[in-house]
């Protein structure tokens, strides 16, 4: 079903995030075409997922796949029919972490299979102004598969186009921006520091939204 799910984002799905988004990337270049590698961005709305997907070209998108919450996108019905078919989802049983089971296991064999794994590694929604606080799950992935580039890019806008809680999109200019690849380097402060810094440094840099 991978042509299936190439068809929608391609033909459907992407012009859709171009009305709504009217996306402006900076650092395109960087996004890696092959795998493994992992994209870290925050989290401010289900727009971001699309929006992401939609900067892929058709001959990349088989290989990218967003880590996502089993217990909300596996919840059964269409929803899940969406997140496996279409989206393409890595589930993350979030429900049962602290319970001993390694929920990170299914993100770990899909980089290790040669993936692109895109991580919120907030957790959750904000609301696209600040950050939260990072969850360390991407500093053991980047442990465990060293190989693998951690791409940190934050969406500027999509909170705005469709806000946790919201259920219509507006049309709202975002800005995607792109930075430098980090590489694992065996420290784990050390690396939630930098990839935190470098998230900064990119939403500081982000322009002003604008009306797409």
């Amino acid at each position: 079903m991978l042509w299936f799910r190439r068809l929608v984002l391609v033909l459907i799905a992407r012009p859709i995030a171009r009305i709504f988004t009217g996306a402006d990337i900076v650092g395109r270049e960087r996004l890696p075409l092959k795998g493994p590698a992992i994209l870290v961005a925050n989290h401010a709305s289900h727009v971001d997922t699309i929006l992401m997907l939609t900067l892929y070209p058709s001959r990349g998108l088989d290989r990218v796949r967003p880590a996502a919450a089993a217990d909300y996108f596996l919840r059964g019905g269409l929803i899940s029919w969406f997140s496996n078919t279409i989206i393409g989802i890595v589930p993350v049983a979030r429900d049962k972490a602290g319970t001993g089971v390694d929920v990170l296991a299914p993100v770990r064999e899909a980089l290790k299979a040669g993936d692109i794994v895109l991580i919120f590694p907030e957790g959750t929604r904000g609301d696209g102004e600040a950050m939260s606080d990072l969850k360390s799950g991407v500093a053991r992935l980047a442990a465990d598969v060293p190989e693998a580039p951690v791409i940190p890019i934050w969406l500027q806008g999509a909170g705005r186009v469709l806000p946790k809680g919201g259920f219509v999109p507006v049309p709202m200019n975002c800005t995607v921006l792109v930075g430098e690849p980090l590489h694992w380097q065996g420290d784990r402060a050390a690396f939630m520091t930098e990839l935190r810094d470098r998230l900064e440094d990119l939403h500081a840099n982000a322009p002003p939204q604008r009306w797409a």
